[in-house]
């Protein structure tokens, strides 16, 4: 089975074109290939089907098998896999995901593509869109006790749960400790992505990412959309930021037309023949 091992912001993933078919059990796939010891190594596994709706379809499993709806970086290297590969007939062109359908636009270093940008769509803070059991007037700012140490998180879903936590200093966080504490809190009943935020100036923040079924990441594509919508939403930061994230730099807006647009690097590493 042939594969190409991609990244976004060193949020890496092994993608398998699916035109021909698709494999028998992704999950396990998942995390037999995920093993960064036994496998190939990354965040996960996300397969490329045919879409009738789109220039292609992402289906991304995270590296523990548990499916995920929606990985902004993981799309952003499918944009630049079927654009590179011919498939678009243009620079841009939509994604179906389990989110949604979602567009994007490719930016060109000559024929190939060196970053995208991607129409994240609109955050929503319901807390049954999230979902999140706290009552509306409760979910900006939240208090909360994790690890003996009063935190105030804020929720919100960019197609997947997020919680949203600001801090004076990142340095000081213990990502290892606290990420899978906030991800097992019983107020999240599908589990949920944490990003540790501080703010540099109103349009720059550095952010920690703790990711439900991969645990610490380089980056978060929907994870900096939502830092971007809780930064504008509790008047932290500015509609337009740039966030720093462990691998790299992401762009992001919060536009007029409430969508939030993602903007980061797309990069190819390898291909392979995965021996089955």
């Amino acid at each position: 089975m042939k594969f190409t091992k991609m990244h976004g912001a060193c949020n890496d993933y092994v993608f398998v074109d699916c035109a021909g078919g698709g494999p028998a059990d992704p999950a396990e796939l998942a995390r037999r290939m995920s093993d960064r010891n036994r496998g190939v190594g990354g965040d996960g596994l996300i397969l490329i089907h045919p879409s009738d709706k789109a220039a292609g379809k992402m289906e991304m499993y995270n590296a523990d098998g548990s499916r995920g709806r929606m990985c902004g970086n993981g799309l952003r290297c499918v944009a630049k896999f079927l654009f590179d590969r011919g498939g678009t007939g243009g620079p841009e062109f939509d994604i179906e995901t389990d989110a949604g359908i979602r567009s994007v636009r490719c930016v060109l270093d000559g024929k190939r593509v060196e970053a995208v940008t991607i129409d994240m769509g609109s955050p929503r803070f319901d807390p049954a869109d999230i979902p999140v059991r706290l009552p509306k007037r409760a979910t900006v700012n939240q208090p909360i006790d994790v690890n003996h140490r009063r935190y105030e998180l804020t929720p919100v879903s960019m197609g997947n749960p997020h919680a949203v936590v600001y801090v004076d200093d990142l340095d000081r966080v213990d990502l290892a400790a606290d990420g899978p504490a906030f991800a097992r809190l019983p107020i999240f009943p599908e589990g949920v992505n944490v990003h540790f935020v501080q703010s540099i100036e109103p349009n720059v923040v550095r952010v920690g990412h703790w990711e439900r079924g991969s645990g610490a990441t380089m980056a978060c594509g929907t994870g900096a959309a939502a830092v971007c919508a809780v930064g504008v939403h509790t008047q932290r930061t500015d509609r337009k930021i740039t966030a720093t994230v462990p691998g790299g730099t992401l762009e992001l807006e919060w536009g007029d037309d409430d969508h939030i647009y993602l903007t980061g690097p797309a990069v190819e590493v390898f291909s392979g023949d995965w021996p089955e």
